[in-house]
């Protein structure tokens, strides 16, 4: 029996490059990571603007919040006349 080698089976990296859905999924997800990494450097370099964005943020939220829960209450309240 001659020794051959076989090339069969998972070699490393895919025969074809993906494509469609899976390559815009890839390239997605390679976009959130150096997002994801360029915004972590960006709070290590500067965390009290990043502490003052994200309480800005948070009292702006509960702000829009609480005026859109207000206004959507019934307004012909005939008791209070």
């Amino acid at each position: 029996m001659a020794k051959e080698e076989l090339n069969a089976g998972f070699t490393g990296s895919p025969a074809d490059q993906p494509e469609g859905m899976r390559k815009a999924a890839r390239t997605a997800t390679d976009a959130v990571k150096r997002e994801t990494n360029a915004l972590a450097v960006g709070v290590a370099n500067h965390p009290h603007t990043a502490t003052t964005l994200v309480v800005a943020i948070g009292a702006l939220a509960f702000g829009l919040g609480y005026l859109m829960g207000r206004s959507s209450t019934a307004k012909d309240y005939s008791y209070w006349r």
